[in-house]
């Protein structure tokens, strides 16, 4: 088993949702998480709610690359490295492909697609030198389609793609790369408010204890895509 213990890890969109939940899990389990989404009140309000001095509060947008750029410099410096990277920074809009808007299509590929790109170029160096792992947070809709969904299966079918190509370009670094693709979750995805009614659904931190158990297997043995559904529909 792995010991991932003081293991640094940068998480986009950290805020809340998914993101937020994987940072509580890494940081119990012994890791330094950095976080960062577009506003950097944001960010730092959720630093404070982690409630631990191995939080870094960073904004960045991942529609910029040199925003990335500057988020893994200021991890290096805070923290020595980077280790562990979950390009988890995503939004959807659903509409008709005829009533599906040009900023809506774009906003989606820039943010979805685009920015899971940006972030692996950005740290893929780092990745590359201390023998890291690499999450991409798809989703079912990455192998599903559906009905109003045009452009967020396209954004999300685009970062399976992309993922399990990159798998095959980085384990000659020894580098892991995996892709989850979620069902459904408890988080603010779309506007949702979570509430009582959602206890049917994978929790964040779920996601985030999958992650710490995928960090600790056997070097030999990578999990490239995973599939997660809740247990039981509601």
């Amino acid at each position: 088993m792995m010991n991932i213990e003081n293991k640094v890890a940068y998480i986009t969109g950290g805020t809340k949702g998914i993101g937020f939940g994987i940072a509580k899990s890494l940081l119990a389990a012994g890791l330094k998480v950095a976080i960062s989404g577009r506003n950097l009140a944001d960010v730092e309000k959720a630093k404070a709610e982690l409630g631990s001095e191995n939080v870094l509060a960073l904004a960045s947008d991942v529609r910029h690359y040199t925003d990335e750029e500057n988020a893994v410099k200021e991890i290096i410096a805070k923290f020595g490295k980077l280790d562990i990277v979950i390009a988890n920074a995503g939004l959807g809009k659903f509409a008709p492909i005829d009533q599906l808007s040009l900023e809506d299509w774009n906003a989606m590929i820039d943010t979805n697609l685009t920015g899971v790109f940006h972030t692996l170029k950005a740290s893929v160096e780092q990745l590359k030198a201390n023998k890291g792992y690499y999450f991409s947070i798809a989703s079912l809709a990455g192998t599903n389609f559906f009905a109003n969904g045009a452009g967020y299966n396209a954004s999300k079918f685009g970062v399976v793609g992309f993922t399990q190509a990159a798998m095959l370009d980085l384990r000659e670094y020894d580098v892991k790369t995996t892709t989850i693709m979620p069902g459904s979750v408890t988080s603010h995805f779309n506007e949702h408010q979570p509430n009582d009614a959602d206890g049917w659904k994978i929790q964040p931190e779920d996601l985030g204890q999958m992650i710490v158990d995928l960090l600790k297997l056997n070097s030999n043995v990578l999990p490239s895509k995973i599939e997660v559904r809740p247990t039981r529909t509601k």
